[in-house]
């Protein structure tokens, strides 16, 4: 019978072990489980909001630099097509300051023709007077004949 009462033994001590890992131990664990796979739920969730996050923030850099790329396309342009515009309104400030210097030196030399021949012109009726009283002193009143003269000068 001692077998008997100690394998009943053993059953009975082994039914309330099982009771109280059934009551006490089992359920703290089972919770402590539930948790950590929530825990691990809820972070492959933000990991997944994450990569989301991610993707969606690749699209908008991919976007800005986009658009600065053809920002600084069209600045670029812009830049050229004012550089452009200002070497042209220089060419257009040079040629017409050019013409007006060219206009300046042009008049500026026919005003000294004018003086040089309005110079040779005394200077040709004074030698012409000079060698006319060389050739007639005795005859060449410069009195009597100055209207002559000054319609020589002006011929000349």
């Amino acid at each position: 019978m001692e077998f008997n009462a100690t394998l009943l033994g053993q059953a009975i001590t082994f039914a309330i072990l099982v009771w109280f890992t059934m009551k006490f131990v089992w359920p703290p664990l089972t919770n402590m489980m539930d948790e950590r796979a929530k825990r691990i739920a809820d972070g492959l969730a933000a990991a997944e909001r994450g990569k989301q996050d991610l993707e969606a923030a690749e699209k908008r850099v991919a976007d800005e630099l986009r658009k600065a790329r053809e920002q600084s396309t069209e600045i670029v342009l812009s830049a050229e097509k004012r550089a452009n515009q200002i070497v042209e309104e220089a060419k257009e400030t040079a040629r017409a300051e050019g013409a007006r210097l060219v206009a300046d030196a042009k008049s500026e030399i026919e005003q000294e023709v004018l003086r040089a021949k309005e110079a040779l012109r005394q200077q040709v009726s004074a030698l012409a007077v000079a060698g006319a009283e060389k050739i007639l002193r005795r005859e060449i009143d410069s009195a009597k004949h100055a209207d002559l003269l000054a319609s020589i000068k002006a011929e000349l």
